[in-house]
């Protein structure tokens, strides 16, 4: 069953907490405050119960929604992973204060993970929503001036090359066909494993790359024919385990319907490898359609932002819209990078319907600027659009960005 908090601490836990109320930092103060609005927590409160329709009524009672709020937004300060975030709260009384835990038992770090994982986007949408017109409620935001920008949510995946993904494939491939194997009871034929195989490949090929010209190259085409070839006969003894799998009693194949499910998706990505590897190493051809960077994280997406020290990204790309004292009003993450001149428009609607009123300074980088799109914005009620064109050769245009306004929306909008 889901709760919304704790039930009411003992008088040792109300006394020891007024002792410690001393140890907490500033912003734990501000946070204490807002979160205890009804809104935000009946937000996360709602989340668990969209999994099942008896989530409220049956079961064990989960750990309170105030607690899971409190502990998620502690790691997010703290820039902590779950194992650290348990440690912590379990360790230090002021952080057991925080999130309103007491004497209760603090959730373990992989129940944490669970829970950050249910209360999922659409919680977190609406507790930002609730936050920015708390925000407004309070004039700490007017809506007067906006600044937007696009930065890159990078997935969690180690630096993508052709071998790397093919070893990543023929790793996990081989693990779930021995778990299969293990599930149904064993299989007629037994499940060769060929990760050393791979590996021994990988490590050749990164030795072939220290190689230049001719010869390098041939090498390095040679050890990919044999990687390949290796992994093929992986995806060979993956599709013949779902064969004998799917002809299987149901008391033997029911154990192992989620592991073949998973095994079906990894194969059909290790193939997609495969293809855009052959592709490359004896195609020459690199820029192809939906390709494939991470067998976990499907959805990553190469992105080039032009920065020195980083020219590839890989996650998704996602815009921040920031008002007054750095109050982010709107964010929204692109299933497909869109170019930056398409996302102003929407930018300053978004705005509009946030806190109910146009901008009257709207400021953003080059990337952002066209004449077009200048226009519009200025027909919506913006009267100072602060978005250098640096390519111009107009005078008029060159003296605009000059003047003072445009010049003092450019430095505050490097401050995002």
């Amino acid at each position: 069953m889901i709760c919304i908090r704790h039930q009411q601490p003992n008088l040792w836990e109300t006394f020891f907490g007024g002792e410690v109320a001393d140890l907490w930092e500033p912003w734990m103060r501000a946070v204490d405050e807002l979160w205890e609005d009804d809104v935000i927590l009946d937000a996360v409160y709602e989340a668990p119960g969209r999994r099942h329709s008896h989530s409220r009524t049956r079961g064990r009672y989960q750990t309170p929604s105030e607690v899971v709020l409190r502990m998620l937004i502690l790691k997010h300060v703290r820039n902590w992973s779950y194992q650290t975030l348990e440690r912590e709260v379990r360790a230090k009384v002021v952080y057991r204060r925080f999130c309103r835990i007491g004497m209760e038992k603090v959730p373990d770090a992989q129940t944490l993970v669970r829970l950050g994982q249910t209360v999922g986007p659409e919680a977190i949408r609406e507790l930002h929503d609730r936050l920015v017109a708390m925000a407004q409620e309070r004039n700490i935001i007017r809506g007067r001036k906006m600044r937007v920008d696009t930065t890159v949510g990078e997935s969690n995946i180690h630096y993508p090359t052709d071998s790397g993904l093919l070893n990543d494939g023929a790793r996990v491939l081989t693990r779930t066909m021995k778990k299969i194997e293990q599930k149904t009871g064993g299989l007629k034929k037994k499940i060769r494993d060929r990760k050393r195989s791979v590996t021994k490949r990988v490590i050749a090929i990164a030795h072939a790359l220290r190689h230049k010209g001719p010869a390098g190259e041939e090498k390095r085409k040679r050890e990919y024919r044999e990687l390949l070839g290796v992994t093929r006969q992986i995806l060979g003894d993956a599709r013949r385990v779902l064969e004998e799998v799917a002809g299987l009693p149901g008391r033997r194949r029911t154990p192992a319907r989620g592991l073949c499910e998973h095994l079906k998706t990894m194969a059909d990505r290790v193939r997609s490898v495969v293809r855009q590897t052959k592709a490359r190493i004896f195609g020459g051809l690199t820029k192809l359609p939906d390709k494939l960077v991470s067998l976990f994280e499907p959805h990553t997406e190469i992105i080039r932002k032009g920065k020195a020290g980083k020219p590839n990204e890989f996650g998704k790309l996602v815009q921040l819209q920031e008002a007054e004292n750095q109050i982010i009003t709107h964010y929204e993450v692109y299933d497909h990078r869109p170019a930056d001149q398409r996302l102003r428009i929407p930018a300053v609607e978004a705005h509009q319907r946030k806190l109910g009123r146009v901008p009257r300074l709207v400021a953003a980088d080059a990337g952002y600027y066209s004449r077009a799109n200048e226009e519009a914005v200025r027909e919506m009620g913006v009267d100072y659009v602060s978005i250098p064109n640096r390519s111009t050769r107009s005078e008029e245009r060159r003296k605009l960005q000059k003047r003072r306004w445009f010049k003092k929306g450019q430095v505050w909008r490097t401050g995002m």
